[in-house]
């Protein structure tokens, strides 16, 4: 495609390329309870970045909640956008997530069947569409995209067959991102289950042959996780460090993944951050039953609500992250958080004081020896999703503008 090419495009608003029986809407608005065996999945805002459905933390509704719904129950190809906290991300449903249903947080675009869905989500990715969105966000802490402006945003529409090449294009590089990304849960769930074997259930080599006194197996040490680690805090201001430095906000934060692969530029920054280095602990600490904990990759600043952990020795870092990461030391965490002005928030003073077993030496390397090629690997694949990321990115608004032909 030549810039001569898109002189016949059209433009229309977004509400002129959806299903008439399905307009642009939003779900849920009281979930309730779970209901893992005969619920319905659940995608909230939260769920959707960077282009995708992050399916691994996806919760359950009950059938009477979602009943009531049915126009945001899912068939598989709709786009989906969030419309809080982080507004304007958005995905395409997959087929197999059909039968799901909406949060409130979340905007329903079923677009009419010649409309290419893909192409659809990266033009609202691109600066292009994000520009229509970023004028349409209100609230100064907590932005939010009304769906009486989401309806109105004007789509640039060439014809289907450049709409099906460009989509083409750019879903390589996601199908490279997703492939990764699934590898990386995989890495993880390998790393839980060992640490949840030895050190939850205590079915280490040799537990056999071992007692446990006092709650701990024979030669283990009563630690508590500040016997190992400490809380830091290093405050910066920004003008104290490079416009390309790495900023890791709750926003870039998964839940339920200590694998950090998306952060962006400290340029963007305009208010004091902690300082974090490679080889740290971030714990998310606003609400944190989000279970937001992962491992830094590279240096970097943080949000301010974003709790730093260094282990006191660099052999305790496995050790320290699957503790930190775990479920029960998550929800432990959550049932202890102070009640703030707006909302709850993690406590490192009772953090620290969670009970950690400390095996022997010899144990604790045979623990590191699996978990840190584990560590290696993750670190491999979240730096080639930044550099697959970044390279769609920039090729995205070329694509939209016809820089770049097809």
């Amino acid at each position: 495609m030549t810039k001569h090419q898109l002189t016949g495009m059209e433009v229309l608003e977004l509400q002129e390329l959806t299903d008439p029986e399905r307009p642009i809407t939003y779900g849920v608005v009281k979930p309730g309870p779970e209901d893992p065996e005969t619920g319905v999945i659940f995608i909230r805002g939260g769920d959707i970045s960077n282009g995708t459905i992050n399916e691994a933390n996806l919760r359950t509704i009950t059938q009477e909640v979602s009943r009531p719904y049915a126009r945001t129950i899912l068939r598989g190809g709709e786009v989906v956008m969030s419309l809080v906290g982080n507004p304007g991300e958005v995905a395409v449903v997959p087929d197999r997530l059909a039968g799901a249903n909406l949060a409130r947080q979340a905007g329903l675009i079923a677009l009419r069947p010649e409309i290419n869905a893909p192409y659809i989500k990266y033009y609202l990715m691109a600066p292009q569409g994000r520009g229509e969105l970023f004028q349409r966000t209100q609230g100064a802490v907590q932005q939010v995209i009304n769906l009486s402006d989401l309806k109105r945003v004007k789509v640039r529409l060439p014809a289907g067959q450049i709409q099906q090449r460009i989509a083409n294009i750019l879903s390589a590089y996601d199908d490279l991102i997703e492939n990764n990304r699934r590898r990386i849960q995989l890495l993880e769930q390998a790393a839980r289950l060992l640490y949840k074997e030895w050190f939850v259930h205590l079915r280490f080599p040799g537990h056999e042959h071992t007692q446990i006194i006092d709650g701990v197996p024979e030669g283990w040490e009563k630690k508590v996780l500040g016997d190992l680690c400490f809380e830091v805090r290093e405050t910066v201001s920004p003008s104290a460090f490079e416009a390309n430095t790495p900023y890791i906000g709750l926003e870039h934060m998964p839940r339920r993944s200590i694998t950090l692969c998306e952060w962006g530029q400290a340029e963007q920054v305009t208010s004091s951050k902690h300082r974090f280095r490679e080889g740290e602990i971030l714990f998310g600490k606003i609400r944190p039953y989000f279970h937001k904990v992962g491992i830094a990759f590279t240096d970097g600043v943080a949000s301010s609500d974003a709790i730093i952990i260094r282990p006191v020795h660099s052999h305790l870092l496995p050790l320290v992250l699957m503790t930190t990461s775990s479920d029960g030391f998550v929800a432990v965490t959550a049932q202890q958080m102070k009640e703030g002005s707006k909302m709850p928030r993690a406590d490192w003073k009772q953090m620290q004081q969670y009970p950690v077993p400390l095996p022997p030496d010899g144990l604790l390397r045979a623990f590191n020896d699996f978990i840190d090629p584990i560590l290696n690997q993750l670190k491999t694949l979240a730096f080639a999703n930044q550099r697959l990321t970044k390279a769609r990115d920039l090729l995205l608004p070329k694509l939209m503008n016809g820089e770049v032909a097809v």
